[in-house]
């Protein structure tokens, strides 16, 4: 029997709510349990995977270098709805790099994220089993 294909969806900033945190600690648990994982970031979700987050100033735990785990979980289809960056003047430039190795490829980093198109992402949804809204 084929996997269950699961899609988290992003939508939130990643601080003043638990959001964002407690997705990736979702994500993480179901790729340690080889769960078919995908990642959609959108809205002021894309924040969450901004670079150089600093959260001194605001008294909240920075749990972004915990993304750079996601390829050691096998977790490497990491989408980034385009108009959601553009809205917020942001480009793939201003995320943090996200890598996984290839095994199919000889082991060879190759980048997690990729930045889609809003309609690109809706075929993405569609080809899921089970999506979660975060």
């Amino acid at each position: 029997m084929a996997s269950k294909k699961f899609l988290y969806v992003n939508r939130k900033a990643p601080h003043g709510s638990i959001y964002a945190q407690e997705s990736l600690e979702v994500v993480l648990i179901g790729a340690a349990f080889e769960q078919d994982v995908t990642l959609a970031f959108v809205d002021d979700g894309v924040y969450q995977l901004m670079q150089n987050q600093d959260t001194g100033g605001i008294g909240a735990k920075n749990f972004a270098p915990t993304f750079r785990a996601l390829g050691d979980y096998d977790v490497s289809q990491i989408y980034v709805e385009r108009e959601s960056l553009e809205m917020r003047g942001l480009s793939k430039e201003d995320l943090m790099p996200l890598t996984y190795e290839d095994e199919d490829d000889d082991w060879a980093e190759k980048d997690s994220i990729h930045v889609v198109s809003s309609d690109e992402l809706a075929d993405i949804i569609e080809q899921q089993d089970v999506i979660l809204n975060f």
